[in-house]
């Protein structure tokens, strides 16, 4: 009993603890609601249920939220990913409407390196004026921000672009191996990143950027180019979420499109334990963070929570999640706890919550 006790605080104190505990709970108070919200089946060869469902809207707001990550650890913030979603997305519709066949798969392909292509742009230019210029980056990415959402208007006159290209469907509805394909590609980037931050130097490198951009300069490390890199691969991690979202509705509203999806991603990577001040980062915990941001929009309209106060429980939700992940609130809580006589937290816990505080 003694070595469990003292186990606890190691296991309640991990940075994905709490955000899992919520997770879980907000699925149970699902399936209290509808019983057969677990429930997943097999029919023509594919997978379905809620649970599918949410991990498949999910996966915009994963890679959005993954290149969040990367510039967040760099110290930086990105308000421009929904602009750049709605660029995107707008771009590679308006190519596809205007081809002869929209189902040739040349033509998809062509309108995806396109958008793909203008993101690229977008991240250099925000690159340019965070790392190059000096510009703050909240400035630096308020600017796209707005343009952005114009050059977006700009792309699609204003109107909703419709386009019926299977091939372009697939990229938000269709399956491969019985698994809707946006898991299968969400699954392949964030693979793909962590490979590329935790099985090499880069990683390292970003968190030192992160920690002290000058010290790492006077260490050696081109502290401008990392910058740079990490706004790039945020827009190219928006293109696709904008790929997904568009091709989910086979449409393209300039004005609508990843509207606020930035706010979500930043949540998520908050969840996730990554720190706003930069340096050491997360991607399980926010990848975790951004099943939790779904699941509660899931289960918002599921539950058929009054659309006027649904924004105001979803944001009850996460200050709470928030609030329990922090080390200072949680030691505050146990302080009141022991004033009030109850027993105090082993002296271990105080003294780790104290460092963290």
């Amino acid at each position: 009993m003694g070595s469990w006790r003292r186990g606890l605080p190691a296991v309640t104190g991990h940075r994905l603890f709490w955000p899992v505990v919520v997770l879980v709970l907000l699925l149970a108070a699902n399936v209290v609601y509808r019983p057969s919200f677990l429930a997943v089946e097999v029919k023509n060869g594919h997978l379905y249920g809620s649970l599918v469902d949410i991990v498949r809207l999910s996966a915009p707001l994963i890679l959005v939220a993954l290149g969040m990550t990367l510039v967040i650890a760099t110290g930086g913030i990105d308000l421009s990913v929904g602009s750049v979603v709605a660029v995107s997305g707008a771009m590679a519709c308006l190519h596809i409407s205007r081809q002869p066949d929209q189902n040739n798969l040349g033509g998809v392909l062509v309108a995806l390196a396109m958008a793909v292509g203008i993101a690229l742009l977008l991240g250099i230019w925000n690159g340019t004026l965070v790392a190059v210029i000096g510009i703050q980056p909240i400035i630096a990415t308020l600017i796209l921000m707005v343009a952005g959402r114009g050059l977006a208007q700009l792309i699609t006159s204003g109107q909703i672009i419709t386009v019926n290209s299977d091939p372009y469907r697939m990229i938000g509805v269709g399956h491969v191996l019985t698994l809707p394909f946006a898991i299968v590609l969400a699954l392949a980037v964030t693979l793909l990143v962590a490979v590329l931050t935790r099985r090499t130097a880069l990683g390292m490198i970003i968190e030192a950027v992160g920690g002290n951009s000058e010290a790492s300069r006077l260490a050696g490390i081109r502290a401008r180019r990392i910058k740079l890199l990490v706004y790039v691969v945020s827009a190219v991690c928006a293109a696709v979420a904008g790929f997904m979202m568009t091709a989910n509705v086979s449409s393209a509203d300039g004005n609508a499109a990843g509207l606020w999806v930035e706010l979500d991603a930043i949540l998520a990577v908050v969840i996730g334990g990554t720190s706003l001040a930069g340096g050491r980062f997360y991607l399980g915990g926010t990848v975790v963070g951004a099943l939790l941001i779904q699941t509660l929009t899931t289960s918002v309209y599921a539950m058929n929570i009054d659309p006027q106060t649904a924004l105001l429980f979803k944001a009850m939700v996460v200050i709470a999640v928030c609030l329990i992940q922090a080390p200072a609130f949680r030691a505050k809580f146990w302080r009141r706890r022991t004033s009030a006589g109850s027993p105090a937290a082993p002296a271990g816990e105080q003294r780790k919550e104290q460092v963290a505080a």
